[in-house]
């Protein structure tokens, strides 16, 4: 809404709807400018009628689109008595950072920022995870709510909280930013977690084509420790629920890879405890099955490989209905002839 239809109301007013955009309750505006409660909300529903607003939320947002009152730096007023700034300060502001690899967190400073109720974190969320593009409100109210949207327009409220939750002092105003399509996290204002295993696993996948396994392992390694429990754990929605999937079937094959990298190193006896652990977390998964007879057979426990096999093979029959593929059947095989199950070393040691 323009500036200009705030001219409509008296004095008062302005100070209710800034302390209203400031996000105090009645009392509280009412002990702040010496008010009864009913006087309050006699201010208020003038504000509402006067600008043609719904509800409080609206006027919180309204209180916002006019400069009244800042994100993440409260009302524009000059404060009565503000700090001075740290002598001979100049460094850049406090770096932010998001992870969803987990139950969402955000960091500024290396503090915990409260990222309040489980809606309006995954409204963060999912700017989080389309990081790069603008994410429009019909996009978020589908993706957050699904089937069952809310019956105000609560998307520019928990932006509006976000903005002051994420709010970096020394920084831009916001770190979301809005525009005729929707909202996006500016670019660099913000690390996200998910950013930062990408760009590892590239320099892993990097690390192989240059032939260095050793240097491949590594960088998987350091992706997967980004990793801190199921992805976005408790998070509704939609889009929540899908991006859980997809990051963690991303997890199982980063596991994978970096397992197989090890055998290929002939780290086999370092791999057998962690595809063990993969095999009972995934039982039907039989790339894993296969790796984890080949770490067995290669250390010394051939009749625990062929026992791997054994249970896979009756959970796929039992379970899915299916015999074992061409992989776990041609590892089996190879086990029991006694073969070297070894596949030829690319990269190397050092």
């Amino acid at each position: 809404m323009p500036i200009t239809r705030t001219t409509a109301l008296g004095r008062q007013e302005r100070d209710v709807l800034y302390a209203v955009g400031c996000g105090l309750r009645d009392d509280e505006i009412a002990a702040a400018l010496a008010l009864d409660e009913e006087a309050v909300a006699g201010h208020l529903a003038r504000i509402m009628a006067a600008l043609g607003l719904r509800d409080r939320a609206a006027a919180i947002v309204h209180a916002f689109d006019i400069g009244l009152v800042a994100p993440g730096r409260g009302p524009r007023r000059q404060p009565l008595n503000p700090l001075p700034a740290a002598a001979g300060h100049r460094g850049p502001g406090p770096r932010l950072r998001i992870s969803v690899l987990g139950p969402l967190r955000a960091w500024r400073d290396g503090q915990p920022l409260d990222l309040g109720h489980l809606r309006q974190q995954a409204v963060l969320a999912a700017l989080a995870l389309c990081q790069g593009r603008t994410v429009s409100r019909q996009e978020l109210l589908d993706g957050v709510w699904g089937q069952e949207p809310p019956s105000t327009n609560v998307v520019p409220v928990y932006v509006y909280r976000l903005r002051k939750a994420l709010h970096t002092a020394g920084g831009p105003d916001a770190v979301i930013a809005r525009d005729r399509s929707g909202y996006r996290l500016l670019p660099g204002a913000v690390a996200v977690d998910v950013a930062r295993m990408e760009e590892l696993v590239t320099a892993a996948g990097a690390a192989e084509r240059a032939g260095d396994l050793t240097a491949a392992v590594r960088s998987c390694a350091r992706a997967l420790e980004l990793f801190r429990g199921e992805p976005l754990a408790g998070q509704p929605g939609p889009f929540a629920e899908l991006e859980r999937l997809r990051l963690t079937e991303r997890r199982v094959v980063l596991v994978q890879r970096k397992l197989d990298w090890q055998l290929r190193l002939g780290q086999h006896c370092e791999a057998i405890a962690e595809l063990s652990a993969l095999a009972v977390a995934q039982p039907l998964n039989e790339p894993v099955a296969a790796m984890l007879m080949r770490a067995l057979y290669l250390g010394g426990r051939q009749a625990d490989a062929l026992t791997v096999y054994d249970r896979t093979r009756r959970r796929l029959a039992g379970e899915l209905g299916v015999s074992p593929g061409p992989l776990l059947r041609q590892t089996h095989r190879t086990i029991l002839r006694g073969d070297d199950v070894r596949p030829g070393l690319t990269g190397t040691t050092r």
